[in-house]
């Protein structure tokens, strides 16, 4: 069967129209009724399908007596929701939570993951997200909780059978975050993550050198009813992307960097040596820095 034509903003645009209709106390069949509609054109409202003008749906937002800065982004977004592709500037840092993120990892079969640099939000520890946040340069430090709170929501969502992927460069992995206990604990995490049945760990080794990913960090997500998307993220902006020739061109990053992988059983090992050096050493690293003829300077 075809995938249906849908866009991440009319995804977004129905979910939060439907979160406006259920707190107004309505069922769909209520709101058709007092409309004096067909249910099916409330039906087709809520799932981005169009039927309506801008005008009755501002009359909706109203019977529904949706808050002001809720009812102007939905008039905003409704023109839009056709539109592939969703670019989305957020200022001076991203928000705390990503209604966009959420809403179509929450409708997501399948998730393949790419990261360079860090561990995957998504499979973080609460110390090494901490960790994280407090070295970013423009999120505040009365923020954190929020954002941790945030994170894990997210997280939770792995529980609903999503099928993951994550491919993480070694240099990331080497990466300690949170000192030498916290590094070890996120280890752990992702040794026990990797146990998952939905979930695979693949590293890419250092030994690989030069490879496809080198663009930066991105994120996958396919449907059972609509075309993929990429999800990728700076430090101020998120970027949607869905035109079938660009979701294409990762496709193809996806399976370069599946072909210089280690696979399940050789990741696995990896973290759990990196684990072992890291308890093994035990503090050694403190001792050589202070025989250290010359010692680097204080930051």
């Amino acid at each position: 069967m075809p995938k249906r034509y849908s866009t991440a903003r009319g995804r977004e645009f129905g979910e939060r129209l439907r979160a406006a209709i259920a707190q107004a106390g309505m069922t769909s069949r209520q709101l058709a009724d007092l409309l004096c509609w067909q249910e099916a054109k409330v039906s087709d409202m809520v799932n981005g399908k169009g039927g309506i003008t801008t005008l009755e749906l501002a009359v909706v937002l109203g019977i529904c007596r949706v808050p002001e800065p809720e009812r102007e982004y939905l008039l905003s977004l409704f023109p839009a929701t056709e539109l592939n592709g969703w670019w989305q500037p957020h200022g001076k840092r991203a928000p705390v939570r990503s209604h966009t993120a959420r809403t179509n990892l929450a409708a997501a079969k399948t998730l393949v993951s790419w990261q360079p640099h860090a561990i995957p939000d998504l499979l973080r520890t609460t110390d090494y997200a901490r960790g994280v946040l407090a070295a970013s340069a423009t999120v505040p430090t009365t923020e954190l909780d929020e954002r941790l709170r945030a994170l894990h929501e997210m997280q939770e969502l792995l529980r609903n059978g999503l099928d993951c992927t994550f491919y993480i460069h070694e240099f990331a992995l080497e990466l300690q975050v949170g000192g030498r206990e916290g590094h070890i604990a996120q280890l752990q995490h992702l040794m026990r993550m990797a146990a998952w049945r939905k979930i695979r760990i693949l590293i890419v080794p250092a030994a690989a050198g030069a490879h496809a990913g080198m663009a930066g960090p991105f994120t996958q997500l396919t449907f059972p009813k609509y075309q993929p998307l990429i999800w990728t993220m700076t430090e101020n902006s998120s970027l949607f992307v869905e035109e079938e020739h660009a979701v294409e061109g990762y496709e193809a990053v996806v399976q370069a960097l599946d072909a210089i992988s280690l696979d399940e059983d050789q990741s696995l090992k990896w973290i759990s040596r990196r684990c072992v050096r890291l308890q093994e050493s035990d503090g050694a690293e403190d001792v050589i820095r202070e025989d250290e003829d010359e010692p680097f300077p204080p930051l």
